[in-house]
């Protein structure tokens, strides 16, 4: 099911952005995060996030096109049950290069970072969360979907997901999201890359 942006519910929600039947496109606020004590010692909850309730399991998939050029800034997915367990993956910029990333956290944040292709500023991002678990596969084509991680995942009996943004470092990165849907969890197997 194609999703009408305007219709989600903002998490700190950015001064600038615009919805249409095509997409959304945002500009971040001035350090902006995610990011909950692990390392650094802090919590942040200020990254910008819009929320659609989903039920218990699900397959979301987003389409981010952005220029990633200043440490940190990112954007993707987020799968929330509340402040303290959630899930962001996307691109992220950081060592001078974009890398695909996922925070997982429960309680506390961990992160991991991978390459599987460099061209990071058009692709696409897809989540499955079903029996406690959530598979995360990115594309660069929409048809081809490479594991980027399988993580464990609180099962819970509704969560929101949908675009964020954040940039710690700065403001002003400008995201565009396109394409983005909410279907039933997929079932293909899991080097199924379709």
């Amino acid at each position: 099911m194609s999703i009408d942006f305007n219709q989600g519910r903002w998490l700190n929600e950015p001064a600038s952005w615009h919805a249409d039947g095509t997409g959304l496109t945002m500009t971040t606020g001035e350090k902006t995060d995610f990011w909950r004590e692990t390392y650094y010692g802090f919590t942040r909850d200020s990254g910008h996030f819009l929320a659609f309730p989903t039920g218990d399991s699900f397959t979301a998939q987003i389409r981010v096109e952005g220029e990633f050029r200043t440490l940190y800034d990112q954007a993707g997915l987020m799968v929330r049950i509340d402040e303290k367990r959630w899930v962001k993956t996307g691109v992220e910029f950081t060592d001078g290069e974009a890398f695909l990333s996922t925070v997982v956290t429960d309680g506390r944040s961990d992160w991991s970072v991978s390459q599987p292709f460099k061209k990071l500023e058009d692709f696409r991002i897809r989540v499955t969360v079903a029996n406690g678990a959530m598979r995360i596969q990115a594309s660069r084509d929409g048809r081809r979907w490479p594991l980027l991680r399988l993580a464990p995942f609180q099962a819970a009996d509704r969560y929101e997901v949908g675009p964020a943004a954040c940039t710690p470092e700065r403001s002003g990165l400008i995201v565009r999201f396109s394409e983005f849907s909410i279907a039933d969890a997929i079932t293909t197997e899991l080097h199924d890359l379709s």
